[in-house]
């Protein structure tokens, strides 16, 4: 019986010490966000708003439009920048001074979801044993999704008057990372040029 046990240790340690060997160990970040996460929400801001250029907007075109914002998200400003170009590009001028309009930019949600769906053993590390087990994944999913929901409301400059709202600007993106059978691992995103760390191209120099 103790040499059947002694074999089984063995055998285990074996295994573990090999899952070791093959599995990487990655930090997530360095920055406050990673670098997905930035174009998680940066993109869903883009494709929230309309191309259309005929657009009905209360705002004479080539008018002069001053744009603050307001809301929880630290990550607010971006969508000012970027409703800023997109104003632009429809024939508008944003500025700060001599405005006859202003838009208030009210964003109500700005970030990022995650979820995990994980089968398999999870990683464990004991103290009667000088070894750890890596997680072994027999199926994992890690989800990751950008959401962005905005709205604006439009102002005369020199009166104060109120004009409309707007209708909410709602987008989301998104990047997944899918693991099968320990090793084998698969990324689906519609982000555009989502960030690689293991780049063949990279791995070449």
């Amino acid at each position: 019986m103790t040499q059947t046990v002694l074999k089984t240790l063995f055998s285990c340690i074996a295994i573990a010490t090999f899952l070791s060997a093959c599995s990487v160990t990655q930090k997530n970040t360095q920055s406050v966000r990673t670098a997905t996460e930035q174009l998680l929400i940066t993109e869903s801001v883009l494709r929230s708003l309309p191309k259309d250029r005929n657009m009905p907007f209360p705002i004479p075109r080539e008018s002069k439009v001053k744009l603050d914002v307001t809301g929880v998200s630290a990550d607010k400003d971006i969508v000012k920048g970027i409703v800023a170009g997109w104003l632009g590009m429809h024939g508008y001028i944003p500025t700060d001074e001599g405005a006859s309009h202003r838009i208030n930019i009210i964003v109500n949600s700005l970030g990022t979801e995650f979820a995990t769906t994980f089968f398999g053993i999870p990683p464990i590390s004991a103290s009667f044993i000088p070894i750890s087990l890596p997680e072994l994944a027999i199926y994992k999913s890690d989800s990751q999704l950008g959401y962005s929901k905005f709205y604006f409301d439009i102002f005369e400059t020199a009166s104060g008057k109120f004009l409309a709202s707007s209708s909410p600007f709602i987008a989301e993106s998104f990047s997944n990372k899918y693991t099968f059978l320990f090793l084998f691992t698969y990324n689906k995103t519609d982000i555009v040029s989502p960030p690689s760390i293991k780049s063949v191209s990279r791995l070449a120099q």
